[in-house]
């Protein structure tokens, strides 16, 4: 994303939003909470206040720029919207996130939607479990 993505949001740009936007973009995480995005941009020496960072998310959720998920047990985390659809696999230990898509899964939820009358819009589908890490897999044995 660049300025450009700022303008058409209707966002003016500032230093703060793309600092946050280049974080966002660049971190090997794709799933980053207000807190780890502050963290990151402290560590990178950006002077940045936590509440700017809410702030500035805030808006880019607003403006269509990042989806907020709420995995369950866990903070609230941030991702880009690249505008394609995928679902969330989620660690209950370590709080990892992957994302994945199947075809085969969205064919028979829109099929489910079909048979009982309804007209699909959007839907969101995370599944829980243990990550592959041996230290997860102990935890939840």
């Amino acid at each position: 994303m660049q300025s450009s993505d700022l303008k058409k949001a209707g966002l003016k740009v500032t230093l703060p939003r793309m600092k946050i936007l280049e974080t966002l973009e660049s971190s090997s995480e794709h799933h980053m909470s207000a807190e780890d995005l502050y963290r990151s941009l402290i560590d990178s020496g950006e002077e940045i206040g936590l509440a700017t960072v809410y702030r500035v998310l805030t808006q880019f959720e607003a403006a269509g720029l990042v989806e907020r998920h709420n995995f369950e047990g866990g903070q609230a985390v941030f991702e880009l919207d690249r505008g394609e659809h995928h679902d969330h696999l989620v660690c209950v230990s370590c709080g990892k996130v992957v994302e994945f898509y199947d075809a085969t899964i969205e064919e028979r939820q829109e099929a489910i939607a079909d048979e009982k009358g309804f007209v699909m819009q959007d839907h969101n589908m995370t599944l829980y479990g243990l990550c592959n890490d041996p230290e997860c897999r102990k935890k939840g044995a």
